[in-house]
């Protein structure tokens, strides 16, 4: 990657809001100051070409699209607090605009400064466009902003990208050795129960490492991460009085910059610094970063929603309208990007290389990615442009790329997303594993099919089991603890009279909604827990844990916590210690992943790898409604025999001979730890008949090493 403190390249960053100019002044020529209240800054032609702002020769290089702009001027402002602008420089089309960029080069006292847009054209809501020139704007590929919360629209920092990144290199780790944990910036440490010094923020993450060592996870997914306001979302907490909160960020105001309020109290640009130590910090330890992005939509929302950036600079372009110019909905969010276009396909993947060059991120989740391949008319391209440009760009060539491949026009493309290299978040392993551990008739077949790598879903594509992005819960639904003590979704301090969030969960509560003083259903409940993520960490494909499950982090029943940055989203760590049992049972499953690649292998089983049995040996009830099923897998030096009883009722298994020195457990989901040496039911051997018992919904791994091992 390239070296930013070498490069040494000052980039824009997004700022707050300030009051219209009181006139809209005409072009000035080229190569000549500004009004007078310009200082020392010198305007001259400038180039087209890279868009944003850039080093240039003698100092910076701004190039903004817009083809349907008349008219464009650059601000200048001193400070984030100032409403007035210090300089203004209209752009003379006739020396600052080639083809559809408009540029100029900037000479001066420039580091520290904001800066904005203005743009004039068109106002015809039924042509597409309605270009107001009174309205402040951000530069697209602005690289940091100021605050956008409080009604600001922001302003662009002219940031110094230099960064000592050391010695600091991509880590590359293999799909078959990655385990992602995705989480939230704010919500990981913002809790005083985190203990860290800098709460809710880059360098709060930082501070949770030796945690995250420990655990064994190899990379953060972190959810968006792209500058938001955080005060977007509308309404009250009828519960509370409160007022309702962007917490999650998926409603994106500038694309290349970090979130500012992640930083805490910092300088303009200071961001930029947080974000990259936060990076380096996480490699030297060995853990990569995926960014949760989003280019399906922007926080523009629809005809009535604020104009940050896209619309006032080119409606018609950036998004996709209808012909008498209206915004096409693919997303639930009032608008749709229009990312097959030229200009907005190659604004993607700039921005993409951005963050991997001069932030070093290695890899993206796109949410709802299915929007990614439609075309300018909405429609599901068979092979999309943007899509093979992302998977074909040589910047991008080895990062990882993570598909929610659905959207809310109708997609649903999982098994199906174009192009091999993009690795899928698998719903239907999310489902058909939840069912099973509830006890739905009829899922032996189905956990089969998932533990195996979802062969049905990537095997006829030529695809690998690395192409399934497996997980039990997701920031978008109930935490793990809440899967098994809610029978139904509680969302209403949302505002929405709890119709928001999915209604079917495929959850249980055990026998009490929400929190209970029942040690019998407690016990039960843990023991679940215990079960869904002993089949995650034992399946084929790319695991995934929703940060806070391992020490079982409630959201109250809620399952779209979008709007609730309180308690009901944050990290409350007493539970790590209060649940530390539950942490250590996840410590040794992934620790038992890590020590056995036949679990984690890039290729579907073969006959020969795995043999499939019921209880009493024979062949497995695909469909019964027991839900038992037994499996030898066998490695290069070892086998494992896993053993599922999801039915309420005890079992016994009588187990294939083992191949080495007969069978040693090393987890019974039954157990709770008792010893250092002997957790979880570790430690105990299957009696001579080769049989052993297994409790009521209970996941058993037994381990038979050769005798040559």
């Amino acid at each position: 990657m390239a070296d930013d403190k070498a490069a040494g390249a000052p980039v824009g960053v997004h700022g707050r809001r300030q009051a219209p100019p009181p006139s809209h002044e005409p072009a000035q020529a080229a190569s000549t100051p500004a009004e007078p209240d310009s200082g020392p800054v010198r305007i001259d032609r400038g180039e087209p070409l890279p868009l944003g702002l850039h080093d240039c020769r003698d100092g910076l290089n701004i190039a903004v699209f817009s083809r349907h702009a008349t008219a464009m001027t650059l601000l200048l402002y001193e400070t984030a607090a100032g409403t007035q602008p210090s300089a203004r420089f209209p752009l003379d089309a006739r020396c600052h605009r080639t083809g559809d960029i408009w540029h100029a080069s900037l000479t001066g006292d420039l580091r520290g400064k904001l800066y904005a847009l203005q743009a004039d054209g068109p106002r015809s809501r039924a042509g597409g466009d309605d270009i107001d020139p009174h309205q402040t704007l951000l530069d697209p590929y602005a690289a940091a902003v100021t605050d956008l919360s409080g009604g600001s629209r922001g302003r662009c920092v002219i940031a110094d990208q230099r960064f000592d990144w050391a010695d600091d290199a991509p880590l590359r780790h293999p799909w078959s050795e990655t385990i992602l944990y995705e989480t939230h910036v704010r919500g990981l440490t913002i809790d005083p129960s985190s203990g860290v010094r800098r709460p809710g923020e880059y360098l709060g993450v930082v501070e949770k490492i030796p945690y995250f060592r420990e655990l064994g996870i190899t990379a953060l997914e972190l959810m968006p991460v792209q500058a938001f306001d955080p005060e977007a979302a509308e309404g009250l907490n009828p519960l509370s009085g409160e007022r309702l909160r962007d917490y999650w960020g998926y409603n994106p105001v500038a694309l290349f910059a970090p979130m500012p309020g992640y930083a805490g109290d910092v300088a303009p640009g200071g961001d930029l610094i947080a974000f990259k130590t936060m990076v380096r910090e996480l490699h030297r330890a060995g853990i990569e970063i995926i960014l949760d992005v989003v280019f399906n939509h922007t926080a523009e929302g629809g005809r009535n929603g604020p104009t940050y950036s896209f619309r006032g600079l080119d409606d018609a372009i950036y998004y996709i309208l209808t012909p008498n110019g209206e915004y096409v909905d693919y997303t639930g969010c009032g608008n749709t990007l229009n990312c097959n276009h030229p200009v907005v396909r190659s604004m993607v993947v700039d921005c993409l290389r951005h963050w991997v060059i001069h932030c070093h991120v290695d890899g993206f989740r796109f949410d709802l990615a299915s929007v990614l391949g439609r075309d300018e008319q909405g429609n599901l391209l068979a092979n999309p442009p943007l899509l093979e440009q992302i998977a074909e760009d040589p910047i991008l060539r080895d990062v990882k790329l993570i598909a929610e491949a659905w959207d809310a026009g109708g997609a649903f493309q999982v098994g199906r997303f174009p192009g091999r290299r993009w690795a899928e978040w698998n719903c239907h392993f999310r489902d058909d594993v939840r069912r099973f551990w509830r006890g739905d008739p009829g899922m032996t077949g189905a956990l089969a099919t998932r533990l195996a790598g979802s062969s049905d879903l990537y095997q006829p594509g030529g695809e690998s089991p690395l192409n399934s992005i497996n997980f039990i819960t997701s920031h978008d639904g109930f935490t793990l603890n809440d899967l098994v003590s809610y029978a139904r979704k509680h969302n209403e301090a949302n505002g929405e009279d709890n119709r928001d969030g999915l209604d079917e969960n495929y959850s249980d509560n055990n026998g009490a909604e929400g929190p209970t003083d029942d040690p019998h259903i407690e016990a039960m409940r843990l023991h679940r827990i215990r079960n869904l993520l002993a089949t995650l960490l034992l399946s084929r494909g790319v695991p995934m844990l929703l940060g806070g499950d391992e020490f079982r982090r409630t959201q109250a029943g809620n399952n779209n916590a979008y709007c609730q940055d309180n308690a009901i989203s944050w990290y409350d760590w007493s539970l790590a210690e209060r649940n530390g049992e539950l942490v250590q049972f996840v410590r040794r499953l992934i620790a038992l992943r890590k020590a056995h690649p036949v679990l984690r292998s890039e290729t579907f089983y073969t006959d020969g790898e795995i043999n499939w049995f019921g209880p009493a040996g024979q062949e497995p009830d695909w469909n019964g409604a027991d839900n038992r099923l037994g499996c030898l897998v066998r490695g290069s030096d070892v086998a494992l025999c896993l053993l599922f009883n999801g039915s309420p009722a005890r079992c016994r298994f009588v187990v294939p001979a083992p191949p080495g020195g007969g069978w040693e457990v090393v987890i019974d989901t039954s157990k709770e730890q008792t010893t250092a040496d002997a957790s979880f039911g570790a430690g105990h051997r299957m009696n001579a008949a080769g049989e052993i018992w297994l409790e009521a919904r209970t996941t058993v791994v037994a381990v038979s090493r050769s005798k040559e091992a």
